[in-house]
This record gives structure tokens, sequence and C-alpha cells, in this order.
């Protein structure tokens, strides 16, 4: 690799985490193709991206961002699944490695909050943002339900009563 296309390489890693809400960084510890090949899929499949950089590239296009907290984790084979979801990429990795133990998690950051391997796990936990976005919805309709239930009840009750008196009177 030429000293362009480490440029060029340290400019496109440095965009990409100028764009994403969340880095995790894995160690690959000899994992055959099939599973890289698996895992790929995985990700790509979750709307997250995985990328094999160099060590060296990563922490120069780090530099300048808000992950900048994270360089000392580029250490050995290492591995940056990116995405702009917060928890897509942590919830892919963290799924693939209970599969398999060819990798390692290693930490990651979210902004400026840097991650241990066990803040990407309890960030994988969490609900997706499309899962939280429904959860939201159903919290926004819920009350509008109960008002027009509140509205109808009494109508229903006093219906009922009306009912109630004609037949006694009835019998």
């Amino acid at each position: 690799m030429d000293r362009s296309q480490k440029a060029e390489s340290v400019a496109q890693l440095s965009a990409v985490f100028n764009e994403v809400g969340v880095v995790v960084i894995t160690r690959n510890l000899g994992m055959s193709v099939a599973q890289s090949s698996a895992l790929r899929t995985k990700i790509r499949e979750a709307g997250a991206t995985y990328k094999v950089a160099k060590n060296r590239l990563a922490k120069l296009a780090i530099q300048d961002t808000d992950y900048a907290g994270i360089d000392e984790m580029f250490t050995g084979p290492t591995a940056i699944a990116t995405s702009v979801d917060p928890v897509a990429a942590a919830k892919a990795v963290v799924d693939f490695a209970k599969t398999t133990d060819k990798i390692e998690i290693v930490g990651g950051s979210m902004g400026t909050h840097v991650l241990n391997a066990d803040g990407v796990k309890a960030l994988a936990s969490m609900p997706s943002l499309d899962e939280m976005r429904g959860t939201l919805i159903g919290l926004i309709q819920a009350p509008a339900t109960k008002i027009a239930q509140l509205t109808v009840a009494p109508a229903s009750k006093l219906a009922r009563v009306f009912n109630a008196y004609a037949e006694k009177d009835a019998a």
C-alpha cells in the first residue's frame, strides 16, 4: 500500500467515523472465511458495516473525531463494526460472538463515550431504534385510546340504566 492509498484509506475511515453513531472494535482470532462471510452478512442485514483496517491508519482516522478515546484499543488483528443506529452494530457483533469463540469484543464508543466489552454487550441488549420508535408510538397512542374509551363509557352506562328502567316498567 503506497502513501496515496494510505491517505485515501484514512480519509474514508475518517468520513465513516464522522457519520456513525457507534463503533465496535473486535479482535479476530483465526476466523475462517465462512465465519467471516457469515459475520459480514449478519452485520449488513442489521444495517451496519464491518471493516478490517490497519491499526495505524485507524488511529490516524479517529484523531479529529468524537472517537479519539478508543485509539488504545487498536492492537493486534482488529476490525471495526459501525452503524448509524446506536444499537445495530453492537447487537450484530454480540449475537455472532455468542456462536463462536473466534471473535473477541474489545470495546467501542458511542460518540465521546468509550465502552469496554461489557458496555458493548449492555448496549446490544437494548432495543433497536425501530423497536424504540414502535414503543414510543404505542405510548403516545395509548392515552388517546383511553380518552376515547372514557368518553364513550358514560353514554353506554346511561343507555344500560335506561334499558334497565324500561325492562322494569315493562314487567
